[in-house]
């Protein structure tokens, strides 16, 4: 068969199963049994396939039917020009996180050193991807989730920032003694009565105590920031990435706990997705 007429049978599978990006995901799962990238094969749609690499392209293609996402089956997602290694212990990256990051290097790319805290660090994407371009700073990513540990310090590895972090396996209430310039959190802010309402991929897949934000979807960003306070140096920042529409209330418990908003970061259909904030006493 050639590879035209595989992705043809693949993407209208997928189309049958209410898969919205047939057509991408079929070429991205042909990328993985190819082990050639998907430029490579739309080059060379008049190739012929391996019965093998059919049989594995079939399978591929069926757990995805199941709206398995891309990313657990690729095992990796793009963030910040890195591929991260990703399971479903695991959030999968998301491009609105990079909005954050990029607010946060522009703030710190001149500052010789800073320390960094990233609460609830999955698979480290953040700190890493923050970490990989201050060149001098250090940082701690927790995580009360060890499979996620593992992936994390995995990816550190991968991006040779390995030795500028230090992974620990607690909640946020046992971390303590420890001061830093920055504090980041993705925290859970998805309300109890939301969770149902979210896509298959996410509903079915991705871990639910990284999505769950209690009754309000408010639970942890509370704790992120009640924390925050004890452990953040004066002038600190708190990076914080949000639910939509939970800016005011969010903004208002920040001021309650000795916060300045700096900045507020829009996602790209123009919500407000991360707050930046100083502590000022």
């Amino acid at each position: 068969m050639k590879t035209f007429e595989l992705l043809k049978i693949g993407s209208n599978f997928l189309k049958e199963k209410k898969i919205m990006s047939f057509n991408l995901d079929s070429e991205l799962l042909l990328t993985k049994v190819l082990k050639k990238s998907r430029q490579d094969i739309l080059q060379n749609l008049n190739q012929n396939i391996h019965k093998n690499h059919c049989q594995k392209f079939s399978y591929l293609i069926n757990r995805r039917s199941t709206h398995e996402p891309v990313a657990y089956i690729l095992q990796k997602k793009e963030f910040w020009n890195k591929f991260f290694y990703v399971t479903k212990d695991t959030l999968i990256p998301r491009p609105e996180t990079e909005l954050m990051v990029e607010q946060l290097l522009k703030k710190y790319k001149n500052k010789k050193k800073i320390s960094i805290l990233d609460m609830g660090t999955g698979s480290g994407c953040i700190i890493i991807s923050l970490l990989s371009e201050l060149s001098n700073s250090v940082g701690v990513g927790i995580d009360i989730s060890h499979r996620a540990l593992e992936i994390a310090k995995k990816n550190a590895i991968n991006h040779c920032v390995n030795t500028k972090i230090k992974f620990l396996n607690i909640s946020l209430s046992k971390y303590f003694n420890k001061k830093h310039d920055v504090v980041v959190s993705n925290p859970p802010y998805i309300s109890r009565r939301e969770l149902q309402c979210l896509s298959e991929d996410i509903k079915k897949f991705e871990p639910r105590i990284a999505l769950d934000g209690g009754n309000d979807g408010l639970d942890l960003i509370k704790k992120v920031i009640y924390k925050t306070n004890e452990i953040l140096k004066i002038n600190g920042t708190l990076a914080l990435e949000i639910g939509n529409k939970q800016y005011w209330k969010v903004s208002k418990i920040l001021i309650k706990n000795n916060f300045k908003i700096e900045f507020k970061v829009n996602d790209y259909g123009d919500n407000t997705r991360c707050i930046i904030a100083r502590k000022i006493k």
